[in-house]
């Protein structure tokens, strides 16, 4: 078995996909497999390929999906490539054997398991996109009119998140960072997005923004206790609506 690994970013994945796809018009759709990096173990007897982006191979494969399948399966795919699932860049290569045969009918085949993992995988991607446009929680830098949130997502969703708030926030700059992967989806003040890959020291810096407090904070901490009937309270039904694990960078939740 060949097994060929990439980092977890989409140019990477779909550098992945081309490669593997030629060698296995050689030796076999079964004798292929894909995983994303990290790998934390290794078995004996298969034999691991590292494969490095290449623009032009990715843009290949981009546009044959676009073309032989549809534009709805790329995007079924690409919210795929955002999720932290061990199997999703396998799936999303067993989704494209279906969906080069089949066609734009691919996504309507919902007996077939390819097909329905990839739709589970953008689910999952869509609902937790959806949870932290609700979660989010930005804070002002006492240097000036700038505002950060800080996320630990499982999904690589910050891109998605921060869509939503460029569209409620136009006129401010702001960033939402991912501390799981030192990323920043960076806004500037009726401007784009574009994403950052922040350096050691930069992340370090960035992580000290939570420090920070101003009189919306605690005007936002005033109003949460306030409002709260004690009587009513049910922590079992709170932590189903806000996970624990999603609560980490909430500042009505700290102490």
């Amino acid at each position: 078995m060949k097994i060929f690994t990439c980092k977890d970013r989409l140019e990477d994945i779909m550098t992945c996909i081309y490669d593997a796809w030629s060698e296995a018009l050689r030796i076999g759709h079964d004798q292929i497999q894909l995983k994303k990096e990290p790998v934390f173990q290794q078995t004996i007897f298969d034999e691991y390929i590292h494969i490095d982006q290449d623009l032009s191979k990715a843009e290949k494969v981009i546009r044959s999906i676009r073309r032989d399948i549809s534009d709805e399966a790329y995007l079924n795919i690409y919210l795929a490539t955002l999720s932290a699932e061990e199997d999703a860049l396998q799936a999303i290569y067993n989704f494209l054997r279906v969906g080069f045969k089949t066609g734009e009918s691919v996504l309507q085949q919902y007996a077939n398991p390819y097909v329905m993992r990839i739709l589970e995988l953008r689910r999952k991607v869509s609902n937790e996109s959806h949870h932290f446009r609700e979660f989010a929680r930005f804070e002002r830098l006492n240097s000036g009119n700038v505002y950060v949130s800080h996320l630990e997502t499982k999904s690589d969703v910050i891109m998605l998140v921060g869509r939503h708030f460029a569209d409620r926030m136009p006129s401010e700059h702001w960033m939402i960072i991912d501390d799981n992967r030192k990323t920043a989806c960076v806004h500037s003040k009726d401007g784009e997005n574009y994403l950052r890959y922040l350096t050691d020291e930069e992340f370090q810096t960035l992580r000290k923004t939570e420090d920070y407090e101003d009189e919306y904070t605690d005007m936002w901490k005033t109003f949460f206790h306030a409002i709260a009937i004690d009587e009513r309270k049910n922590y079992v039904c709170q932590r189903n609506l806000f996970p624990l694990w999603k609560r980490k960078h909430a500042v009505e939740f700290k102490k």
